[in-house]
């Protein structure tokens, strides 16, 4: 059994989340894609961080919209990181990226980078809210798209084929051997956050699922001795 592995934020069980330190060591552990979020700042550079305020993830305090970029680098993000660009972790490795967006104006402003970089290939962008995507449909047209959900996983799979999203990242409590056959049924693939214990891997191969979203190294090894046996 085959599945697709994401690092989550890079590899956040065992580094600081959606730091360059992070992406490398998904890379060095061998996940197939690394995940990572976007949000602006105040100065419209696309930053990588999760949360909409500073405060969980870095030394200071506010929204991330309240800083420029420079700003921003001066926070230490974890064991010294920095707050990196997508541009940053476009340059510090070569895996492919899952890149969430939030709202409208990060995917123009993503949209504008992937071209930019000629990224088609290797980018693939993934949201909770489906205005998010429907205008990343719009600005990049044949663009691999991902819809993400939790509580409303049962209606992912319509809203994907609706959206043009080929794949649909799930929480794996909201799962159910239906919604999976709903989703296969219109070809959508379907990959489970967060998948960080060996029981949670059992209730993905007892689903059929196509890939996990991992914090952990562990979970990475274990798909391989999946998929070795």
């Amino acid at each position: 059994m085959s599945l697709l592995t994401v690092g989550h934020r890079g590899l956040m069980g065992v580094e600081p989340e959606n730091t360059l330190r992070s992406f490398r060591r998904a890379e060095r552990e061998a996940v197939d894609v690394i995940e990572l979020d976007l949000h602006l700042s105040k100065d419209g550079a696309l930053v990588v961080m999760h949360d909409a305020d500073v405060t969980r993830t870095t030394d200071g305090g506010g929204p991330v919209s309240d800083f420029t970029l420079d700003q921003l680098r001066a926070l230490d993000a974890g064991q010294g990181e920095r707050v990196p660009t997508f541009d940053e972790v476009v340059e510090a490795t070569s895996l492919p990226l899952q890149a969430e967006i939030k709202d409208r104006d990060a995917a123009q402003v993503l949209a504008r980078r992937i071209q930019e970089l000629d990224l088609h290939q290797r980018v693939t962008v993934i949201s909770f809210h489906d205005e998010a995507l429907r205008e990343t449909r719009r600005l990049l047209p044949q663009m691999p798209l991902v819809l993400v959900a939790g509580k409303s996983s049962p209606t992912a799979p319509d809203r994907a084929r609706e959206l043009g999203a080929d794949m649909v990242s799930l929480e794996l409590r909201w799962l159910t051997p239906e919604i999976v056959e709903r989703a296969h049924s219109l070809g959508i693939r379907v990959i489970s956050w967060t998948v960080n214990t060996p029981e949670d891997l059992q209730r993905v191969t007892e689903l059929g699922l196509d890939g996990v979203v991992t914090d952990m190294p562990a979970i990475r090894r274990a798909t391989e001795k999946l998929a070795a046996s």
